[in-house]
């Protein structure tokens, strides 16, 4: 009976916690249609925010100043901030765009905390509301805090209920997300419903957060991640339903709290770190899309590149012989930031094919990554090509294996599938593989006595290998496979109406897309000799998978050279930040800010740079085509202000820019120019 009481009361607190947490995530997906990948990092921001203010360690004011200036000051403002800048001018943008931005936010906060509050200086930590102060019930000591957080988490949803059903304001919030034109001519405002929402939703990230940091030592990781796990509440009610949640709430906390008392009954993969990524998992496979998610008319415009075979082997050899000239111009910690980068580059590359060419979104490139390096690992310890050829055999198989799943998901759910496979590889199988959870040593490859060994001829071989996989994706890209995924791409349900074989199309795609990680895994690990589960991880270590993400996206992630550029970002910023420590909090900050900048740019670097150079050369092209022109041209390379693509659309063009486009699209023939 012990055992009962227990469970139920420690796992209704942690259902608290959940519910509060889920609750503001629902909240701003009603209302704005986005999923806040960031409401984990805003929890944990406004918990250190709180411990700043409070802490006898740091300023020392009253605990009720310090909520109130917490969830009433700065929580609001960061909320209302948010949507200002950042999602108000996604509500249009195309899915990727509007997951990425988030996730952009979610790196960036991360690491502005770890810049005001490092690890290594602070040892913050929160102690419980009403601390030492018990209630007996039965055999089973409850806290007042436990209390507290049961308490909250029924006033919040009481409160919540009341706001959206029964007060203008709330109707207006839930009005916005289905048409904001309609809400403002029934006389509401859907920004001001908007900036309602997200204040409200950072306020019960807020309340999360504090309400959790004294289960543990406040870190920013960590906190992220236990917040992070009301995920899987969310979707119990489909990111709309308040009861629903409060329901996966309640079931997610009994779960855990089960697993902890018997968890040496049950197998090494299922642990409490482990529970809620895999009901999420469940929830996602077993309840139903909304139908904007499936059917939504919102589609990805992102420029795909089309380079031919000669340009890319062109392009190939010319990446080979700047890695052969490398090492005689640099050394050090740059030169291996910039090998680093190599193989990262080549993880980066499995998102080209899957996500850039056939719209498929993956968030676990470094989990595949990890499974390559773990089956080159047991397979050939000696690095004999052997290893590395079963790691690519190995993720392509699991790369099909988690297709299958996910066969009918897209978008968000597809986002979170991948999400929790890669929660799940890092926290229940790196971990348990004994051979390389204490991060053992990795031998390059080695055939008999001929081995690479040398940091300039792994280099090479890296290089060799990524531009022979980058001439393989143009040959795809160019033939049947590469149309039948930008057709996918496009309109899913035109190609089964055509007869295109959408399950084996999306299985192929994840299996080529799963094998290139691998392969990038391993040559990861090769290069730096030594390897553990930190180094495949989502949100920690060196090289986390989301920033990986992100760096990709931002260099164009239907491009190779995007794949290369992102992967080359990631290892050498924070090497600039060491070669130069004042800006060295800038360039840990870095990768979170461009992810964020993607809303401005969601073709991504490498086709903003191509674009640029096609307008200036179809201006150069106008201009020359008269004498003055020509010598302009020549000496101040000025660009033609009759580059279709530089012309405002609307009401912002002038009567010069539209009379300049008329003629060079030959619309102005017949017309009249002569003065009035």
């Amino acid at each position: 009976m012990s055992d009962l009481i227990t469970i139920l009361v420690f796992g209704l607190a942690s259902a608290a916690i959940y519910a509060v947490a889920a609750s503001g995530l629902v909240l701003t997906y009603t209302t704005s249609g986005i999923f806040n990948f960031a409401h984990g990092a805003i929890a944990m921001f406004c918990a250190f925010v709180y411990w700043q203010l409070s802490s006898p360690d740091a300023w020392g004011l009253p605990v009720w100043l310090s909520l109130v200036l917490t969830l009433l000051v700065f929580a609001p403002l960061l909320g209302v901030l948010i949507d200002r800048v950042l999602m108000r001018g996604l509500s249009e943008a195309a899915p990727i765009t509007r997951l990425v931005v988030p996730i952009g936010l979610l790196v960036a906060l991360i690491q502005v905390a770890a810049v005001f509050w490092p690890p290594a200086e602070v040892n913050a930590a929160l102690p419980p509301f009403f601390s030492g102060k018990t209630v007996q019930i039965g055999e089973v000591a409850v806290s007042y805090h436990q209390l507290l957080v049961m308490a909250v988490a029924v006033v919040v949803a009481i409160a919540l209920r009341i706001l959206l059903y029964n007060t203008r304001s709330g109707v207006a919030m839930r009005a916005a997300v289905d048409s904001r034109e309609l809400t403002a001519l029934n006389g509401a405002s859907p920004q001001r419903a908007s900036s309602l929402a997200w204040a409200l939703g950072c306020v019960l990230a807020g309340v999360a957060g504090i309400l959790v940091a004294p289960i543990l030592r406040l870190d920013q990781v960590q906190l992220t991640f236990l917040v992070i796990n009301g995920y899987a509440a969310a979707m119990v009610g489909r990111l709309r339903s308040l009861p629903l949640t409060a329901v996966g709430a309640l079931i997610l906390g009994i779960s855990q709290e089960v697993v902890r008392r018997y968890d040496t009954s049950l197998p090494n993969w299922i642990n409490v770190d482990t529970v809620p990524v895999l009901m999420l998992f469940a929830v996602i496979l077993l309840i139903p899309q909304d139908r904007e998610e499936l059917f939504g008319t919102k589609q990805a415009r992102l420029r795909v590149p089309n380079p031919t075979v000669v340009g890319a082997a062109v392009a190939g050899l010319a990446l080979v012989a700047v890695a052969l000239a490398l090492p005689s111009l640099m050394s050090g910690n740059i030169f291996n930031a910039v090998g680093v980068g190599v193989a990262l580059a080549v993880i980066a590359l499995s998102l080209v094919p899957l996500t850039g060419y056939a719209g498929q979104i993956n968030l676990a490139p470094m989990a595949f990554a990890g499974v390559g390096a773990v089956v080159s690992l047991l397979v050939a310890k000696d690095g004999n090509p052997i290893g590395m050829a079963a790691a690519v055999a190995a993720c392509a198989v699991v790369g099909a294996l988690v297709a299958l799943p996910a066969l009918r998901l897209k978008g968000l759910y597809l986002a979170l599938c991948t999400m929790a496979f890669a929660l799940f590889c890092e926290k229940a199988i790196f971990n348990q593989v004994d051979s390389f959870k204490n991060s053992p040593n990795f031998a390059r490859v080695q055939l008999g006595e001929l081995g690479i060994t040398s940091d300039r001829a792994y280099l090479v071989f890296m290089a060799t290998i990524l531009a022979l996989l980058g001439v393989l994706l143009t040959v795809l890209r160019r033939g049947t496979f590469g149309r039948r995924l930008q057709a996918l791409k496009d309109s899913p349900a035109a190609c089964a109406t055509i007869g295109l074989n959408i399950t084996r199309l999306k299985v192929e795609v994840f299996a080529l897309s799963a094998a290139i990680a691998g392969l990038g895994g391993v040559l990861l690990a090769q290069w730096r000799t030594q390897a553990g589960p930190s180094q495949f991880a989502l949100l920690d270590g060196n090289y986390p998978g989301l920033p990986l993400i992100l760096m990709t996206v931002v260099g164009g992630i239907a491009a190779i050279a995007g794949a290369l550029v992102g992967g080359l970002l990631l290892p050498i910023f924070p090497v600039i930040g060491d070669t130069y420590p004042v800006i060295r909090n800038f360039m840990n900050v870095l990768p979170g800010l461009v992810g964020i900048s993607l809303a401005r740019n969601p073709d991504g670097a490498i086709s903003q740079v191509a674009r640029s150079v096609a307008q200036i050369r179809a201006g150069r092209k106008e201009i020359e085509s008269t004498p003055s022109g020509r010598f302009a041209t020549l000496l101040l390379g000025i660009p033609s202000p009759a580059v279709p693509e530089a012309v405002p659309v609307g009401g912002g063009v002038t009567a010069d820019q539209r009379e300049e486009l008329d003629r060079v699209l030959g619309m102005d023939w017949g017309r009249c120019h002569g003065s009035t």
